[in-house]
């Protein structure tokens, strides 16, 4: 498999990119929305690469699922509108073709994302395949409108200066679609997840809608799901996130020690995106993002992290003391339990119809061979010839807490002594060991998908086939005592499976759309009038206002019958540009020094630019409505990751399994995603003039 990792080439060098769209200011390079921005781009979907030919293939089925259900759902309609007995029987004609065109089609999806194969490993060496799981597909989302509305009515700028932004925005979403199977493509994900968070913040207000309609489909059905709320976006990002990292998990080299270690990360920082999916967010639309598809999913993915470990205990050590040999034998039994945990998961009621058979097939035959290995390892232990010279305390201790529950019958110590016992013990054991290795054949060939693993049917094969030679060495031709009853082994591993929490400080990202201020003030839950342009004649005597705050600079005060009461500036307004400088991001020291240089009062050589050459200065000062409700501030000044209420309230449509759109509007945040790294939204406007730090003075 060749992967098509490029390194994303914006159209025109960002080094060269046109000034005229630009008004720049010596006071931040912020205040014209430069910086590094996104030099990533996703995969060719077209490549010729196995993965690639997959992704085009599902995001074509998951295209003809839409329409199938379009279809149903507009013959469903018509069946209950009309009254003509005639018409009834044409649509439950249509309406049974329709169905099982789409009972073919989700069988195909399921065929695909049953296609294991293709996301393991080229390493030749032989390893029992994990489960990946395939990312959501989505449709193309155009952003230019709304956002140019809302640029234009909310924070009353030209909207044409911000195409350039908008444009990058759609590419980086574009790009995320088919993000390359390494670190550049989780780096990809993430980069558009915490752009979101910006997003959120600029454009999305909590009183109304934008307009922009999110499509995603089922990462396991195909069935699409339809959502205004931005969190569904952000949902189906995170989702993608983990599937992500089960590939990577998946196609590492589990031969090696550090391929091991690479296998093991990948898969608990999946269960860590799934785990804050499930944590996060409620009501989900869509099957593969509801609580028990999440629970599941951890649950597979820790499971898998218990597999990597009992290979690295496995890995490069010969186990011939009896002691390491107990340990691995319930180092296998943890495993088989881990699956076992999964298996149930799988069997839930809303979960039992949708994973595909072949993952709860895998799960099932993993959870008998691992508990087969563990009998197997156990009867080796037993059976060692050198065991009486190498029983010792440390034996002694690992064998007595061996089991599970007390033992009826002859006590553990004594038959560690006794050759004979020992052997018809270790028979007990690898009889078991037999059965449950048969039990994982059987369940293997009745799988269409796993009988196609060829590596799989050899690793059962091998190990069967091992445990039956071992059994034939035990045996004897007069051998008539009934074979002793191997019990169930305890579960024990050196090295527990964890979640590891998902690090959204790992990429540094840049707001897109800064060039609107800074995002405490310039928000979307923010309400203030059209920007007015105050002019003050030059004077000896100061301008009479009080300064306070950056980022903007806030008019703390006016002196009445002053300069600037007489000109219209009022407490409160915010300075956003001064003679013409844009200063929603200058500091408190920065405006200072614009008003004293533009003021006349020392000469009046100084302020030439906004009046024509008369001297004083001209400013552009915007107000924040006094009408604001306090709910709103407080939604608006929330910190990143304290919870957020409903983003609910919007219409929702999806054709899902025919049900009704308001089954999917409460799909909401319980808490808004922490993005530690992003600029909290405390609000200017919402402090008191006492919890200020920065300078403050009369001007």
């Amino acid at each position: 498999m060749e992967e098509q990792n490029t390194t994303r080439e914006p159209e025109t060098s960002r080094s060269k990119r046109a000034s005229d769209d630009d008004s720049k200011s010596a006071l931040s390079p912020a205040e014209d929305g430069s910086h590094d921005g996104s030099v990533r781009k996703g995969c060719e979907p077209f490549a010729q690469s196995q993965r690639s030919k997959l992704q085009n293939r599902r995001a074509c089925i998951n295209q003809q699922i839409n329409k199938e259900m379009r279809m149903r759902a507009g013959a469903e309609n018509l069946f209950r509108a009309t009254t003509n007995n005639k018409v009834k029987e044409t649509v439950a004609l249509e309406l049974s073709y329709v169905n099982s065109n789409l009972q073919l089609l989700k069988e195909e999806l399921e065929d695909l994302n049953s296609n294991m194969e293709v996301y393991q490993t080229e390493s030749e060496s032989v390893n029992v395949p994990m489960i990946p799981l395939g990312l959501k597909e989505t449709k193309e989302v155009d952003f230019t409108i709304p956002i140019q509305d809302f640029i234009c009515e909310h924070y009353g700028e030209d909207s044409s200066l911000y195409r350039r932004h908008i444009n990058e925005l759609m590419e980086l979403r574009q790009a995320m679609r088919t993000p390359s199977r390494n670190q550049t493509g989780l780096e990809l994900l993430m980069e558009y997840y915490k752009q979101l968070y910006f997003l959120d913040q600029r454009f999305f207000p909590p009183h109304r809608n934008l307009g922009v309609h999110f499509h995603w489909y089922d990462s396991l059905t195909g069935v699409p799901s339809c959502q205004r709320a931005l969190a569904f976006e952000k949902g189906s990002v995170l989702f993608n996130i983990g599937a992500l990292y089960t590939q990577m998990g998946a196609r590492q080299d589990r031969s090696t020690a550090a391929g091991i270690e690479r296998a093991i990360d990948a898969f608990q920082r999946a269960a860590g995106a799934f785990n804050y999916l499930k944590e996060n967010f409620s009501n989900a639309p869509s099957l593969d993002m509801s609580g028990p598809a999440l629970s599941m999913l951890v649950r597979l993915m820790l499971a898998q992290v218990q597999e990597c470990v009992f290979e690295s205990v496995t890995l490069g050590a010969h186990h011939t003391n009896v002691v390491s040999l107990l340990r691995l034998a319930q180092e296998a039994a943890r495993v088989s339990d881990v699956y076992l945990l999964a298996q149930q998961s799988m069997r839930q009621p809303l979960m039992k119809d949708y994973v595909p058979f072949s993952w709860a097939s895998m799960v099932r035959v993993k959870s008998e061979h691992f508990c087969a290995l563990s009998h197997y390892f156990a009867a080796v232990a037993l059976c060692q010839r050198a065991l009486r010279e190498e029983v010792t305390e440390d034996a002694e201790k690992v064998f007595l807490d061996f089991y599970v529950g007390a033992r009826a019958g002859t006590p553990l110590g004594q038959i560690l002594r006794d050759s004979e016992k020992r052997r018809t013990f270790g028979k007990g054991h690898l009889r078991h060991a037999v059965m449950r290795h048969e039990e994982a054949l059987r369940l293997h060939s009745v799988c269409k998908i796993l009988r196609k693993m060829d590596i799989l049917q050899d690793v059962l094969t091998a190990t069967h086939k091992r445990s039956l030679d071992k059994y034939s060495q035990l045996d004897r031709e007069d051998d008539f005592d009934q074979t002793a009853e191997a019990p169930d082994i305890r579960p024990q591993s050196q090295r527990t499976a964890n979640v590891t929490a998902l690090d959204f400080s790992s990429v540094k990202v840049d707001d897109l759309f800064q060039r609107l201020g800074p995002l405490s003030v310039f928000c979307a839950g923010a309400r203030w009038g059209p920007a007015r342009v105050i002019r003050l004649p030059a004077t000896e005597g100061g301008l009479g206002v009080t300064l306070r705050g950056d980022s903007p600079v806030l008019v703390a005060g006016v002196l009445a019958g002053g300069c600037a009461d007489e000109a219209g500036l009022r407490e409160g307004d915010y300075i956003v540009a001064v003679d013409g400088h844009d200063c929603k991001w200058a500091k408190h020291g920065q405006v200072v020094h614009l008003l004293q240089k533009r003021n006349g009062g020392n000469g009046g050589n100084g302020g030439n630019g906004g009046n024509g050459g008369n001297g004083g200065v001209q400013l552009a000062v915007v107000t924040l409505h006094s009408q604001q409700t306090q709910a709103e501030k407080r939604l608006v000044a929330l910190p990143s990751g304290v919870s957020g209420k409903d983003v609910g309230g919007q219409r929702v449509t999806s054709a899902a399994k025919g049900r009704s759109s308001a089954s999917f509007l409460k799909w909401n945040r319980k808490k808004r995603e922490g993005d530690r790294t992003c600029d909290k939204a405390g609000g200017a406007f919402n402090r008191s003039s006492g919890t200020i730090r920065d300078a403050q003075d009369m001007y």
